[in-house]
């Protein structure tokens, strides 16, 4: 009779199964601290910050600022008004690539008239820089551009990548005149996504589809920033964006509203 009760049990159990779910709503930002002359600042500690809710002080959960591996995308204007600086732009991404942090998981996204992964599909990340390399060599600059395409791909794929601090590295003439996605629905992404945004414009000043004040907007919503450099300064942006994006401060927090629902 004890047995047949045990057993009776253990075949309700299996019958109600049940599963506790937990919602930790952790959010992370990625935070670089500048002087009034534009430097970086280093060597803070998590009592140098304050963090607020809507006016609401909360505690600071995560806190990093050594120099660790990041995820960033690499996204590249292919299209035909990049013609003439098509041989400086790979060039100069050889200065950023050796002065970004060597185990960053990187990828690129190319685009013109539509947007691509450089990468084979077999790898959605890497840090071999000849991989890296070979994802952007041998590309024709030709056609329209989606730009705002292009951005989204990379958005969406950056969410895949496994490290906290995210950034996305933008080459373009900020023109688009080929994209489905819009400029408002790209800017809204941009904000809920955890990455920075780096711009880079590059295009002759006599080019009529340039947009500069786009790559501001993208830069800015992003907490990023927008560079306009001449061919003899190319390559110092570059290595100037990598170590922006080293000497991040890592932040994150859980919001003490129940109220919130995300939206912050």
């Amino acid at each position: 009779r004890k047995r047949m009760y045990l057993n009776t049990l253990l075949a309700l159990l299996l019958v109600f199964q049940f599963t506790l779910s937990v919602d930790v709503d952790l959010v992370v930002f990625n935070v670089t601290v500048l002087d009034k002359d534009g430097q970086r600042i280093t060597g803070l500690t998590e009592k140098d910050f304050r963090l607020y809710e809507d006016g609401r002080e909360e505690k600071i959960k995560i806190f990093h600022a050594e120099d660790t591996p990041a995820t960033v995308g690499i996204v590249v204007d292919n299209s035909g008004s990049m013609t003439n600086k098509r041989s400086d732009v790979v060039n100069a991404a050889y200065a950023f690539l050796n002065a970004s942090h060597p185990e960053d998981e990187m990828f690129v996204v190319n685009f013109n008239r539509r947007a691509w992964l450089g990468l084979p599909s077999s790898t959605p990340f890497t840090n071999d820089r000849s991989e890296l390399h070979a994802a952007q060599k041998d590309i024709r600059a030709e056609g329209t551009t989606a730009l705002y395409d292009a951005l989204k791909l990379a958005l969406d794929h950056l969410e895949k990548g496994s490290r906290q601090r995210k950034s996305i590295v933008l080459l373009s003439d900020g023109g688009d005149n080929a994209s489905i996605t819009k400029l408002d629905d790209v800017l809204r992404l941009a904000q809920q996504s955890s990455a920075t945004i780096y711009c880079i414009g590059i295009y002759d000043p006599f080019q009529k589809d340039r947009n500069p004040s786009i790559l501001k907007k993208i830069a800015q919503v992003t907490g990023g920033e927008a560079y306009f450099p001449n061919n003899t300064s190319l390559q110092t942006v570059w290595p100037r964006i990598a170590s922006a994006i080293r000497g991040q401060y890592t932040i994150g927090y859980v919001s003490s509203n129940p109220a919130t629902n995300g939206g912050y």
